[in-house]
C-alpha cells in the first residue's frame, strides 16, 4: 500500500499563492490608479449652472494661470492655436471643443484664444466652469 501511494504523482495545483499575488496587485492598482490621472491645473470660475453632459472623448483646450495653452495635454503658446489646432485635431470630425480657462486670466486673452479656435474651423466652443458650493448659492 505504501509503495502505490509513493509512486503516484500529485496532480493538484495550489492556487493559494496565485490568489495572494492577485490580491496584492489589485490593491496596488486601486491605490495608484487615482494618481495616474493627470491634467492641467486650472482654477475655473464657479457658476450655479447645471452640469452639462460631456462626451467621453471630448476635446478640452485649457489655459492655465501661466498663459500656457494645452490641447488634450499637448502644450503650445497662446498665439499658435490657429496654426497648430488643425494639425492636432481632425477638424472635419471635431465639431465641438471645451475651453477651460483659469479665472485669473484677462478676458482679452481668453477671447483671443476663442477667436483662434473659431478661425481654425471649430463650430462650437463650450466653456467649462466649476459648480459653486451650496453655501455660496444661498448667500447671494
Amino acid at each position: 500500500m505504501m509503495s502505490s501511494k509513493k509512486g503516484r504523482l500529485l496532480s493538484e495545483i495550489n492556487v493559494t499563492p496565485f490568489v495572494d499575488v492577485m490580491l496584492v496587485l489589485l490593491i496596488i492598482f486601486m491605490v495608484t490608479a487615482p494618481m495616474m490621472t493627470h491634467g492641467v491645473k486650472i482654477d475655473a470660475p464657479k457658476t450655479t449652472l447645471k452640469k452639462m453632459e460631456v462626451q467621453e472623448h471630448a476635446v478640452i483646450i485649457a489655459i492655465d494661470a501661466s498663459r500656457r495653452v494645452f490641447i488634450n495635454d499637448k502644450q503650445l503658446a497662446a498665439s499658435e492655436v490657429r496654426e497648430k489646432l488643425p494639425m492636432l485635431l481632425d477638424i472635419q470630425h471635431t465639431k465641438e471643443v471645451h475651453l477651460k480657462a483659469d479665472k485669473s486670466l484677462p478676458y482679452g486673452l481668453v477671447m483671443d484664444v476663442m477667436a483662434q479656435i473659431k478661425d481654425a474651423g471649430i463650430e462650437k466652443i463650450g466653456m467649462v466652469t466649476e459648480p459653486a458650493s451650496v453655501m455660496q448659492q444661498g448667500g447671494r
